[in-house]
């Protein structure tokens, strides 16, 4: 028995029709005094916070967006927190003060954080 698969093109034209609509669009203006983050540094305090979220996910503190379970992965958490405790010694002295603390705080967190699933999770 042969199975007929049924392709919509129609999703191409569709595409194109929104691409063509999005190219002559005005460019969004930014609102005076911000970035398009919002408040001077705001971004990559944001991406901290995007981190700092990963490795809560890994923690299993926090469940996956997609599948709404908590699932530790220790060795991906710890790589996370490394990642970011990285970042702070390279961007040390160029950080604005909120974003230095910002960052000493969420790693901080993430560490003992860390250490006590570390050791609840440990083979007795």
């Amino acid at each position: 028995m042969t199975e007929e698969k049924h392709v919509d093109e129609g999703w191409k034209m569709r595409a194109r029709a929104e691409k063509e609509k999005f190219a002559q669009s005005p460019a969004p203006t930014e609102p005076a005094g911000e970035d398009a983050e919002g408040p001077e540094g705001s971004g990559f305090i944001q991406f901290i916070s995007t981190l700092a979220t990963q490795a809560l996910m890994a923690l299993g503190q926090v469940a996956h967006p997609a599948t709404g379970q908590k699932e530790m992965n220790l060795p991906e958490a710890k790589y996370l927190i490394d990642t970011i405790q990285v970042l702070e010694t390279k961007t040390k002295g160029n950080l604005t003060p909120d974003e230095a603390k910002a960052m000493k705080e969420v790693l901080y967190n993430l560490q003992m954080a860390f250490v006590a699933i570390s050791k609840k999770n440990a083979p007795k």
